[in-house]
């Protein structure tokens, strides 16, 4: 009877001290969050220093992450949003939801300069169409190519996905006004159109599709956790479209020192170096020569395409409409 008082004491002690931990909630993709990501390694290498209970929620891809937030308003439970990109900063920043971070970034290794007040970079990387090199031994070597052969593709929905929003934005800064011409010719070797990336890439790894847009450092998963390097990225002649990912912290959080804590600590060492091997993502402030071993194999692409921030909104609406009448062909 005394044991068992005992343990109910420990038990009631042990609660109450978890209940007193001040709760930080980050908003991120779904992919960030799951086991497989970096989200658990995050959280407990962060709750090791904070004194704090920090919840990761998964809320769908990266658009849609934003597109919940506009539904939630000042409302919204997220003290920090992790996951959006530059596609759509400038989108985000108009709901006036967010406020600036007030940190000065140090140690950035972003092949960009980076002066943002409200948003801060984690991770960045280049968009490409993975292939499996036993099944496709000679991918196409340009989006002209791509559009002008058989291959079958598996893309992101824009709408949903930043990926998605980033293929439109690639097809864009190539083509231009052409852009419709590329849509129309791609449209029906489009397997299907996914709500986000990890959809996609599974539909691609069952054999469905014998491409797959996802990003130039994806096979180092396969090269470093699988051991098979059957898996490449092909590089396109006309450039390769670049993300930069980033965290924001919401006007409406409770815990403003918590979330500028957590927006330090995801620029510094402890967070960086799980990137790579999680995400499998460039760093953001993370020196290449720190990078795993593998990743020196991954392509490099020729020409790095990136619009403004700014620029973004008035050709996101213009691209999607071409966008979505080719595929409704």
């Amino acid at each position: 009877m005394l044991r068992l008082s005992l343990s109910a004491v420990a038990l009631l002690t042990a609660s109450a001290a978890a209940a007193q931990q001040p709760v930080l909630t980050v908003y991120a993709y779904d992919s960030f969050t799951s086991e497989w990501g970096p989200g658990p390694q995050v959280e407990a290498a962060f709750e090791a220093e904070c004194g704090c209970d920090l919840q990761l929620i998964g809320a769908g891809d990266g658009a849609a992450l934003l597109s919940r937030l506009r539904l939630e308003g000042p409302n919204t439970q997220a003290d920090v949003v992790l996951g959006l990109d530059t596609t759509l900063t400038a989108m985000a920043r108009e709901t006036g939801l967010f406020a600036p971070h007030g940190i000065t970034p140090e140690g950035l290794t972003l092949p960009v300069d980076w002066d943002d007040a409200d948003f801060l970079p984690f991770d960045w990387g280049y968009f490409a169409f993975v292939h499996d090199t036993t099944t496709l031994p000679n991918p196409p070597e340009s989006l002209a190519e791509l559009a002008a052969s058989d291959i079958s593709v598996v893309i992101q929905d824009p709408r949903s996905s930043t990926p998605g929003l980033g293929l439109l934005m690639w097809v864009k800064s190539v083509y231009g006004d052409e852009a419709p011409a590329f849509w129309e010719a791609l449209a029906p070797q489009i397997v299907t159109v996914t709500a986000g990336w990890s959809e996609a890439y599974g539909m691609f790894l069952e054999g469905e599709a014998d491409m797959v847009l996802s990003y130039t450092t994806s096979p180092a998963y396969h090269l470093i956790a699988e051991e098979d390097d059957s898996k490449a990225a092909a590089a396109f002649d006309e450039g390769h479209y670049m993300q930069i990912e980033v965290a924001g912290k919401l006007a409406s959080t409770d815990q403003p020192e918590l979330a500028d804590r957590f927006l330090a600590f995801m620029l510094s060492p402890a967070f960086q170096e799980i990137i790579p091997t999680t995400n499998w993502m460039y760093p953001a402030a993370l020196p290449a020569g720190a990078l795993p071993e593998g990743f020196e194999r991954m392509i490099t692409p020729a020409t790095a395409l990136h619009l403004p921030s700014e620029e973004v909104p008035a050709l996101r609406d213009e691209a999607l409409a071409e966008w979505l009448a080719a595929l409704a062909r």
